[in-house]
């Protein structure tokens, strides 16, 4: 890894650690009757308008216009490639939350993918009815009984809990593979790459939650906490393949 890398790691944690501050500070003001999971509500409103915007503005039309002028097959591909790197990680987090089946699927849908499956771009462990059984080290923690903690909106990531954004430098900086890339502007395309695809595949999502939720905020946090919540327990839960 280079110095630049490390470097700009540090700084990601120091950040991290400033929106949970900047996080708690907020919720002091929140008053006596906040919901109980979100005694942060009006910093995460905030930080949610202020997401939605940069997604209007940004990051919804360039989603847009790499769907309509990239082919479905190829977005497939790129899609697959990333959910290949994830199954590498979620084979860790399964490992180290003692799940012995989920563990070794993982590590067969990472092999069989990667060798098979032109390093990824082809989902052959799927087509072999493999399962994924994805997860991160959020989830990890809460096998363990750390609880998810208050919601939390993350400025750019969207929603998250305590637990989960003390998790991040560890899904960041151990867990994503694409960070481990020594040239650094070929790992920054692929990040970028990475980001519109993943919010090219929602935009069919975000069109529904715009036309069907009366207050998209509550139901953004009562789903994500559900999930967040449901996923963690000690009984084999999981991530969906499109989280």
């Amino acid at each position: 890894m280079t110095t630049e890398a490390r470097i700009n790691k540090h700084r990601a944690a120091r950040w991290a650690a400033l929106v949970v501050g900047a996080a708690l500070l907020a919720g002091c003001a929140s008053g006596p009757n906040a919901n109980p999971a979100d005694p942060f509500e009006p910093y995460n409103r905030s930080m949610t308008r202020f997401n939605d915007n940069l997604d209007k503005a940004v990051l919804k039309p360039v989603a847009t216009a790499y769907r309509d002028v990239t082919p479905q097959p190829v977005r497939t591909g790129v899609g697959n490639f990333f959910a290949n790197l994830g199954d590498a990680w979620s084979f860790v987090n399964n490992l180290l939350q003692l799940r012995g089946l989920e563990a070794y699927e993982s590590m067969v849908r990472f092999s069989v993918n990667t060798v098979f499956g032109l390093g990824g771009l082809l989902d052959i462990a799927s087509e072999a009815g493999i399962e994924r059984h994805k997860q991160d080290f959020g989830l990890t923690l809460g096998r363990w009984g750390v609880p998810t903690g208050p919601y939390l909106v993350l400025p750019l990531l969207g929603p998250s809990t305590v637990r989960d954004t003390a998790a991040l430098p560890v899904d960041f900086y151990v867990g994503d593979l694409v960070d481990y890339g020594g040239d650094v502007p070929l790992r920054n395309s692929f990040l970028g790459l990475r980001i519109i695809d993943k919010r090219a595949s929602l935009l069919g999502a975000t069109t529904v939650l715009d036309e069907a939720a009366l207050d998209r905020y509550s139901f953004t946090r009562d789903v994500y906490l559900k999930l967040r919540g449901g996923a963690d327990n000690t009984e084999g839960g999981k991530l969906p393949e499109d989280y």
